[in-house]
């Protein structure tokens, strides 16, 4: 029984090291579409910043309108 699982192992480790031994490298990327996928990072990180900041005031408010605390 242990001998099959030592075989398998080594099998399997043969297999996935010729796997990935032939993998091609990767392209190199276009400077427009790097610019472009950093633009769309920057919108949506503006805009998640603007939404969590809306989420919290209306937390805030929700508190304040439970506990009765008056501004």
């Amino acid at each position: 029984m242990n001998i099959r699982i030592v075989i398998m192992t080594v099998a399997m480790a043969v297999a996935a090291g010729a796997a990935f031994g032939k993998l091609p490298a990767p392209p190199a990327p276009d400077p427009a579409k790097a610019a472009a996928d950093a633009k769309k990072k920057a919108d949506a990180a503006k805009r998640d910043k603007d939404m969590l900041g809306k989420a919290q005031d209306r937390a805030v408010a929700a508190y304040r309108r439970n506990k009765g605390i008056k501004k």
